[in-house]
C-alpha cells in the first residue's frame, strides 16, 4: 500500500513538473528578458522595440477548396494530392485565416528580406538542403536564376549573408527558421514583379530566405495567435535594421517611409501563417 501511495506522489510530481515547464515555454520561456533564444523563439521589432516570438504550434499555409496552388487544373477540393506537401505561396492571399475567420482580420506579420547585395557571379553561395523536395530551386541552380533575374545573389537568399538576420539562427542555411516553412512557391510574386511570363503557370519553390520580423501591433501579448505574413523586400543596405535595433526598419511607420523613399518594395501577401505570442525581449 506504501508503495503505491509512493509511485502516485512521485507520478503527480513528475505531472506538476511537466506541468509547469510547459507553462513556461508557451510563455515565451526563462530567456525573453536575455541575449538567449530558447529552440521555439526568434527576434523581432515591433513599435521601434526589441521583441520575441515564442513558437507552440507549426506554421499553416491555407489552401481553399476553389484554389490550385499546384497549377494542374484542378480545384484542390476535387485534388486531395494537393494537400500532401505545403504549398506556401507568396503573392497568393486567401479569404480565410487558419481559424476560419476572415483573413482581412487577422493580424499581419511583416517579414523584411535583405534584397540587395554586390554579388553578381558567385552562384555557389547557396546551399541545397541534405534532401529537397522535388523541384526545388537551390544551390547553383538558384543562384544562376538570381542572377539572371535580378542581376545579383541577394543577401536573403546566402548561406552566410552579410548582414545580420533574425531568421534562421546565425550559420544556419535559409530555410531552418523554428516552426516555419521550409519552403515557398515565388511564382505569383515574380509573375507580379514582371521578371517571368504569366504561363505557363508553375510552381516555383525556394528555400525560405533569410528575414526579419516586424509587427505594429500587440507587441507585447504572451497568448499566441495567427498572423499572417506579408513579405517585403528591402533593397537599400541602409534600411535594413542593425542586429540590436539602432538603425534600420524596427516599426511598420519605418518600413512605410522606406517603402516611400524606394529603399523597400511593397507589401506582397501570402496564404503563409505563423502561429506564436510576442513579448518585449532584449534591449534596444
Amino acid at each position: 500500500m506504501k508503495g503505491w501511495i509512493l509511485r502516485l506522489m512521485v507520478g503527480a510530481g513528475l505531472a506538476l513538473a511537466l506541468s509547469v515547464g510547459i507553462a513556461i515555454a508557451q510563455e515565451g520561456g526563462p530567456n525573453t528578458s536575455s541575449d538567449t533564444l530558447a529552440p521555439n523563439q526568434t527576434a523581432a521589432f515591433g513599435q521601434n522595440q526589441s521583441l520575441v516570438f515564442s513558437y507552440t504550434e507549426n506554421f499553416d499555409c491555407v489552401d481553399e477548396p476553389t484554389d490550385d496552388l499546384n497549377f494542374n487544373g484542378i480545384p484542390a477540393q476535387s485534388d486531395p494530392a494537393e494537400f500532401q506537401t505545403p504549398i506556401c505561396q507568396v503573392g497568393t492571399e486567401p479569404q480565410h485565416d487558419p481559424t476560419g475567420a476572415n483573413a482581412n482580420t487577422t493580424v499581419k506579420l511583416w517579414v523584411l528580406v535583405p534584397f540587395f547585395g554586390t554579388d553578381t557571379t558567385d552562384t555557389d553561395a547557396i546551399s541545397c538542403p541534405p534532401n529537397p523536395r522535388p523541384g526545388l530551386l537551390c544551390g547553383k541552380e538558384l543562384g544562376d536564376t538570381l542572377i539572371k533575374l535580378f542581376g545579383i545573389v541577394p543577401e536573403g537568399f546566402k548561406e552566410t549573408p552579410s548582414v545580420a538576420v533574425q531568421c534562421p539562427d546565425p550559420g544556419s542555411p535559409p530555410g531552418t527558421c523554428t516552426m516555419h516553412a521550409s519552403t515557398l512557391d515565388l511564382f505569383p510574386a515574380l509573375v507580379a514583379l514582371g521578371k517571368i511570363p504569366a504561363t505557363p503557370k508553375q510552381n516555383i519553390f525556394v528555400p525560405t530566405p533569410n528575414h526579419d520580423h516586424v509587427i505594429s501591433q500587440n507587441i507585447n501579448q504572451k497568448q499566441p495567435q495567427w498572423w499572417q505574413v506579408i513579405t517585403v523586400l528591402v533593397t537599400d543596405p541602409s534600411d535594413w535594421p542593425a542586429a540590436d535595433g539602432s538603425s534600420g526598419i524596427t516599426s511598420l511607420q519605418k518600413l512605410r517611409e522606406a517603402q516611400k523613399e524606394g529603399g523597400a518594395l511593397g507589401d506582397v501577401p501570402s496564404n503563409f501563417y505563423l502561429f506564436f505570442g510576442s513579448m518585449k525581449g532584449m534591449k534596444m
